[in-house]
């Protein structure tokens, strides 16, 4: 007798994602325990402010709610729904260059940070990152990480290819200019 073969996540995904194109609001609380803190974590890259990323979060996946049946399996589902949270702290980012009361991540003055510890190298390197245009930076975080192949961040971001690769050595290459400064002009040993 044999056994049946144990479904893959990205199976589940797709079952989960028919059931919502089906109206099943158990699938569509399903997909958002499963994504909601990786989710999270990445709009919190993409915003300044905390408190619009369960409002991203929870916009997203009402674009999933609408847009289920639409899903055409040309990437996996976690691919279209953080290039739909993608999209949506964009938007959402628009709008609020629009108001006076949002801070551009360049007015942080440089941070002298003596990287000794792990947490100080990591809060060096968040603030590197952080003087990075967002599209370099997002493709870093994606990449570095999220765990995404280039392929993968072209489709999250609608993106070429080409385009994913040139933001990535971009990125590195200021970075390579904005960390010795970060650190006082000492390099990482």
């Amino acid at each position: 007798m044999a056994l049946p073969a144990e479904k893959s996540p990205i199976d589940d995904d797709n079952d989960l994602l028919v059931a919502v194109a089906n109206s099943n609001p158990r699938a569509l609380e399903a997909l958002y325990l499963k994504y909601n803190h990786r989710l999270a974590r990445f709009v919190a890259r993409v915003t300044p402010r905390y408190e619009n990323i369960e409002e991203i979060i929870n916009d997203t996946f009402m674009v999933v709610w609408k847009s289920a049946a639409n899903f055409r399996k040309a990437s996996h589902v976690s691919t279209w729904i953080f290039a739909i949270a993608y999209r949506t702290a964009l938007n959402s980012l628009r709008r609020l260059k629009n108001h006076s009361d949002v801070r551009d991540l360049d007015d942080d003055p440089p941070q002298t940070i003596d990287p000794v510890l792990a947490t100080e190298v990591q809060d060096w390197l968040t603030h590197g990152l952080n003087r990075l245009p967002n599209e370099q930076r997002l493709t870093l975080e994606l990449a570095y990480h999220m765990g995404y192949s280039a392929e993968e961040i072209a489709a999250i971001t609608d993106s070429p290819v080409g385009t994913v690769k040139a933001r990535m050595f971009r990125a590195r290459e200021r970075l390579r200019e904005y960390l010795p400064a970060l650190a006082g002009g000492r390099a990482l040993q």
